[in-house]
């Protein structure tokens, strides 16, 4: 199992992952926006289904990898802070979106917003890195099963998403109006949370493994 203290960092980052700008997020909230919470809800369920193909994919990948090559995971750590930090630049440079920014949709029957869903999510580089990042750094072989540990981190990230999206597309079209009034807001947003992914950033850099 996952040490408390390993998982709770691991689950604030997930939280800032999933609060990010990215494709999963515009296309959640501007689908709900443009053809209402039923059609973001099953798109989302193909969000969801995206995760858990990542899941199921980095917890055999890691699994091997951790038996091949022990020390692997300082790699992963130092691409990890590097992705974080390209997160962090991504929030704030010039010209940046916010998430809450909706882009318009033509209506789509609900197989078809399923698999957009679906293929959204699998073909987003942002949740990819994520895995193949970030991900390895909260498991270790001292640990126990490395395939354990990863399904119980993989479960937690898709349980911080689905909340998180949830709550977007429940509230998808006042999230939207109260943004386009509020230019600040939006503004703000990004830069709170390019400082905050910077600073978590800094913190796995230098946060100490234990040893195997």
């Amino acid at each position: 199992m996952v040490p408390l203290n390993d998982w709770l960092l691991f689950a604030g980052a997930a939280l800032l992952v999933a609060v990010t700008p990215g494709p999963n997020m515009v296309y959640l909230l501007s689908r709900s926006v443009c053809q209402g919470r039923q059609a973001g809800f099953v798109s989302l369920l193909g969000v969801i289904t995206g995760f858990l193909v990542h899941m199921f994919a980095a917890a055999i990948g890691l699994s091997a990898l951790f038996m091949a090559i022990p020390l692997a995971y300082e790699l992963l750590k130092w691409a990890g802070a590097v992705y974080l930090l390209w997160l962090a630049w991504q929030s704030v440079r010039p010209g940046a979106r916010s998430p809450f920014e909706a882009q318009a949709l033509p209506a789509d029957p609900p197989h078809k917003l399923f698999a957009m869903g679906l293929i959204t999510n699998l073909l987003n580089p942002k949740i990819a890195i994520f895995y193949l990042s970030i991900f390895p750094q909260f498991v270790s072989p001292a640990q126990g099963s490395v395939f354990a540990q990863s399904v119980q981190l993989g479960f937690t990230q898709i349980v911080v998403c689905f909340c998180v999206n949830l709550s977007i597309v429940l509230s998808a079209a006042r999230l939207a109006v109260w943004f386009a009034r509020s230019p600040r807001w939006l503004a703000a947003q990004r830069y709170v949370m390019g400082s905050v992914l910077a600073a978590l950033a800094v913190r796995l850099a230098i946060e100490p493994r234990q040893a195997a």
